[in-house]
């Protein structure tokens, strides 16, 4: 039973191997569908300007309309041609100079009405008559939802409201948004975008009144303001999300999703799914962000600024396809200039300053300034075949990187990936493509260099050939057998929502560290034959040895090295200002930054240890550090935001530049060693 269970083990291998190309080949049409939905459709990119920062900024001024109308003509110089419109507050009217808001002591000193000392109310004056009447049902609606009284009032025939609310509560009411600014901004030229919140009690027929009137007034698109979406309640009751669901689709309104939020939006995905993911990512530039234009700093120090907004709004349409860009700003006291400061004027640099700005090299990039487009998916009806095929193949990457280590257990291991997993399938589709991307990333990345390490011993035993044609050709073929990762993570998460970040492909710290834990024990252990007790023994010789202070510090060492080379993964990774110069620079010289760690680090040293392994055993631990390049070769592609083409020329970029240092490295070494060989001797002859 044994020996028949072995041979058809033996027989197997093969037959994994054919599985893992099948899927290989099964992910390419699924990656040209994905690259058709990145390239043929959603290539508008708006600019937003928050209208609300205006009328704060313009709080400051000595003449606040005047301001406005200057600002909104300049922004439209500067190609911003849309218009983020909050739902209204009577804070935000008052800013507009539409209304007056008086307390009942400001109105008892205006009028010279005694009003009665228990009293605390808001008292309200119409500034535009022709206004009046709008304003009115807009303010009455909002504030009989509640069930807060109000009555009619005026002062020296100027019409108001008197609402029985404290002042600076009724401030903060949200209304619907103030459609009669909304006509105006129009007119003038601007689209609008609509800021939504959850703050107010849902109705249905209300909501669909408003809904209407703004697709009317040509609004696409619903920026959340908040922490949760209109009509959210719970996760469990989603019947006000459905009706805002279906009334969204019904006026043909979309939603932008804010990139890198802390906590994620209550309700989002539930209704980006209901309104069939209309949906685009969003760029925010926050106030925050604005401030630091504003700071007093050196006319060079501040262009360096600008020229980073410019930068970082680029990087954002090309690199994590961003439609939609989102700008704030924020007037602040200056004590050093002794007055009110804004960003605009260097915020309008920032956009299109000659060829430096941030729009003209997007649009040179190949996309239009315009309303923003979601994806039109592009998905066959033969991907769940291709899905299906993946599947095998990962699996069998799986079970053939574990032979690696007990080659006898290569067919059980299949045999129990595929039940395991399919339950795993029955539990969540969603974590059972994830586990098995990150399986077949993980195993590509620690394979490639398994493959080295095999390759370069056998070298080193028969030294023949080209060192530096075998150090070259052994980094593109390890670096190949890494591409079988990737394609496995492109086909199996090719979704929608992980394209737009709804859902995220988890695990891209383990993706990093699996493989070095995994090449660390191979190497260890595994590398040179040897028979299980022997590979017994040794690890027992490992685990017995004496620790010495300078394994410690060793240890902590490397430690420290892997702390630092997390805090850099991802998204989030933390950069020092030296790099992040850097990074602008090439991401500006090259078009598309490579990854440092590849070209500057790991493939370097993979092709010196390559080079170094036809005589010295000890440079296998080079190439070993070339896992950190084939393991980001694979992470390129987990950043499933951003498009094929950009990761793509990416890691084609890493390669090139990682050889071309590689080499000189390599001719380095080759100087020091024939410098020592010819003088040393003529040293110890003197």
């Amino acid at each position: 039973m044994k020996e028949r269970y072995l041979r058809f083990n033996q027989l197997a291998m093969k037959g994994l191997w054919w599985l893992v190309i099948l899927g290989m080949m099964a992910s390419l049409p699924v990656a040209y569908e994905r690259h058709q939905t990145e390239q043929g459709s959603g290539r508008n990119v708006e600019v937003v300007f928050d209208y609300r920062d205006l009328l704060e900024i313009s709080d400051t001024q000595p003449d606040p309309r005047r301001f406005i109308e200057e600002q909104l003509k300049l922004l439209g110089q500067h190609g911003v041609r849309s218009l983020a419109v909050y739902e209204s507050t009577l804070n935000e009217l008052k800013l507009g100079r539409r209304i007056e808001v008086f307390s009942s002591h400001e109105a008892t000193a205006l009028t010279q009405t005694p009003i009665s000392p228990n009293e605390n109310f808001t008292y309200i004056l119409f500034t535009e008559k022709e206004s009046v009447g709008q304003l009115q049902q807009t303010i009455t609606e909002a504030f009989s939802a509640q069930n807060v009284k109000l009555r009619p009032w005026s002062y020296k025939n100027q019409p108001g409201m008197i609402i029985e609310m404290g002042m600076e509560e009724a401030l903060m009411q949200t209304m619907d948004p103030d459609l009669t600014t909304m006509k105006k901004l129009k007119d003038q030229g601007f689209s609008l975008v609509v800021r939504m919140s959850n703050r107010r009690p849902f109705q249905t027929n209300p909501m669909d009144k408003l809904l209407g009137e703004l697709q009317k007034l040509g609004v696409k698109w619903f920026i959340v303001d908040g922490d949760a979406v209109p009509g959210f309640v719970s996760a469990e009751d989603t019947v006000n999300l459905d009706k805002m669901g279906e009334m969204m689709r019904k006026h043909r309104i979309g939603l932008a999703a804010i990139e890198m939020q802390k906590t994620p939006q209550k309700g989002f995905n539930g209704l980006a799914k209901r309104i069939h993911h209309n949906v685009v990512r969003l760029h925010s530039f926050t106030e925050t962000d604005s401030t630091k234009l504003t700071e007093n700093i050196t006319p060079e120090e501040m262009d360096g600024r600008i020229q980073g907004v410019a930068d970082r709004l680029v990087l954002a349409v090309k690199d994590r396809n961003i439609r939609m860009i989102f700008l704030n700003a924020r007037a602040v006291k200056s004590a050093e200039k002794g007055k009110i400061v804004n960003p605009l004027d260097a915020m309008y640099q920032a956009l299109d300053r000659q060829e430096d700005g941030a729009l003209p090299r997007i649009e040179a990039a190949g996309y239009k300034f315009g309303t923003a487009q979601s994806f039109q998916l592009v998905h066959s009806s033969w991907q769940t075949v291709a899905k299906l095929l993946l599947w095998l193949g990962a699996v069998a990457l799986i079970a053939l990187t574990i032979s690696y280590f007990i080659p006898e257990i290569a067919l059980a291991v299949f045999v129990l990936g595929m039940i395991g997993s399919a339950g795993l399938f029955v539990l969540s589709s969603s974590l059972f493509a994830q586990a098995l991307a990150l399986g077949a990333g993980t195993c590509a990345s620690s394979l490639a260099i398994m493959f080295a390490l095999q390759a370069a011993r056998r070298r080193r035993e028969k030294p023949v050939g080209s060192r530096l044609g075998f150090a070259i050709g052994l980094l593109l073929r390890s670096s190949l057998i890494s591409v079988i990762g990737l394609l496995f993570i492109v086909g199996l998460l090719n979704q929608i929502t992980y394209m737009l970040v709804l859902e995220q492909f988890r695990g891209v710290s383990l993706l990093h560290l699996a493989p070095i834990a995994i090449v660390g024990i191979y190497w260890l252990l595994f590398l040179e034959p040897m028979n299980y007790r022997e590979r017994i023994k040794r690890t027992r010789a490992l685990l017995s040895k004496h620790i010495s202070v300078l394994w410690i510090i060793a240890a902590a060492l490397v430690a420290a090295a892997g702390f630092y080379y997390l805090s850099r993964t991802g998204n989030e990774g933390q950069a020092s200002a030296f790099e992040r110069y850097f990074r602008s620079f090439l991401e500006n010289t090259l078009g598309v930054r490579p990854r440092t760690k590849e070209f500057l680090i790991a493939h370097p040293l993979f092709l010196l240890g390559a080079y170094l392994s036809y005589k010295y055993r000890n440079a296998l631990i080079l190439i070993m550090i070339g896992v950190i390049g084939q393991a980001s070769i694979v992470d390129t592609f987990a950043h499933l935001h951003t498009p094929l083409v950009i990761s793509s020329i990416r890691v084609v970029y890493g390669l090139a530049f990682g050889t071309l240092i590689g080499l000189v490295l390599i001719a380095v070494w080759e100087i020091v060693v024939r410098s020592w060989r010819r003088w040393v001797p003529r040293l110890n002859e003197s």
